[in-house]
């Protein structure tokens, strides 16, 4: 196991040869861009202006479709650096709605997506990969698929809540 200095070595090398820098200044351009494309598309959608930029984990922002939002839940258009792909999870505002609706998808045994292990410890409720290892070549074909695939999920957990919703009227 490398040391914390003999890895800053090896990152300070990997920064004088710029490619690293480049490669991530341009994801976070083009995530900021994703951002924008959402926010000017779906106006029924809130966009906080926040993004997460993450640690070289993870980067993401929030949309909040209303019927979700009045739920206190979010979706999450996620980059995993390491697994290098594009996903988008349900999430809440704070663990103990998160627990709550995990819950709901759990018992409930809809299996149209990944429900996450356990509420503990993590980020979503569900999750669901958007596109693995992206083609960064054509930027409005990638966009075009984030936001089909996003919007297909968003569109399927309104339908499963209002079921829900309706069964227990």
């Amino acid at each position: 196991m490398e040391s914390f200095h003999e890895s800053m070595n090896e990152y300070r090398k990997q920064l004088e040869k710029g490619v690293i820098s480049k490669a991530y200044k341009g994801l976070m351009e083009y995530i900021l861009e994703l951002r924008t494309h959402f926010q000017n598309s779906h106006p029924d959608f809130s966009v906080p202006g926040s993004i997460y930029f993450g640690y070289m984990d993870m980067t993401y922002f929030s949309i909040l479709p209303q019927p979700l939002k009045d739920r206190k839940l979010k979706i999450a258009i996620v980059f995993l650096h390491e697994a290098f792909r594009f996903e988008v999870w349900l999430a809440a505002v704070n663990k103990q709605v998160q627990t709550q609706y995990w819950k709901l998808f759990k018992e409930s045994g809809w299996k149209q997506y990944r429900l996450v292990s356990t509420p503990q410890g993590a980020d979503s409720i569900l999750e669901f990969v958007l596109v693995d290892n992206p083609d960064f070549t054509d930027l409005a074909a990638l966009t075009q698929q984030i936001e089909a695939g996003t919007l297909k999920f968003i569109a399927d957990i309104e339908d499963f809540l209002a079921q829900i919703k309706n069964e227990g009227d």
